[in-house]
């Protein structure tokens, strides 16, 4: 799959709602008791995205960004507004917000992740801390790929040693839909009602 290295206008963003969704099969017994299924590892995040009245020149930059992206052919980087960092709310970002490894004697390569089920692909440069034992690591000390959210370290950790990081970050994401309808509401403005956008699953 195809991603583009470009975040979704905040402008645009604003009033985003939306959120984690869970696909749980639910299947009610003759018994009356219940079998769950999980029908997906981890939560998939869905967002829409109402553009209230705006003017026509904002209109043109997100159907500009709508057709840069192919509609929902490429992926893009979207800011959820309540849950982009490893720290929460309110909260400075620190080297030792999540455990992402530990030491093998040999491995130097770890995913970023909010947790076992939730890997971060799209860290947000310059806000990526790692830690090795609790000591905070400084370039050249270590690496991070933006695209896929690999930290490279320069030495690998003795085994049993913790490898934390801290860092902000970006939703992958694509529009889920094919077309965008917008309304003329008043002379030079309009609105798009309903723009969804789903997470990319990398």
């Amino acid at each position: 799959m195809s991603f583009h290295d470009v975040i979704f206008p905040s402008r645009l963003a604003f009033g985003a709602r939306g959120g984690p969704e869970r696909q749980v099969e639910i299947v009610r017994l003759a018994s009356g008791l219940e079998q769950r299924n999980v029908r997906w590892s981890r939560a998939r995040r869905t967002y829409a995205i109402s553009t209230g009245i705006k003017s026509f020149t904002d209109l043109h930059k997100l159907l500009e960004f709508f057709e840069d992206r192919g509609g929902p052919l490429h992926g893009f980087r979207f800011l959820d507004p309540v849950d982009h960092a490893s720290a929460s709310p309110g909260e400075a970002v620190t080297p030792t917000d999540r455990q992402i490894g530990t030491g093998d004697g040999a491995a130097t390569e770890f995913q970023l992740k909010l947790g076992n089920d939730r890997p971060v692909t799209k860290p947000v440069d310059g806000t990526v801390r790692i830690a090795v034992d609790g000591a905070e690591l400084f370039e050249p000390a270590f690496s991070v790929d933006l695209l896929t959210g690999i930290v490279t370290l320069a030495e690998a950790p003795d085994e049993g040693v913790p490898v934390t990081a801290g860092f902000e970050f970006h939703v992958p994401v694509r529009f889920d839909t094919a077309l965008l309808s917008m309304t003329q509401t008043a002379f030079e403005a309009g609105e798009i009602p309903d723009i969804r956008l789903v997470e990319v699953f990398e």
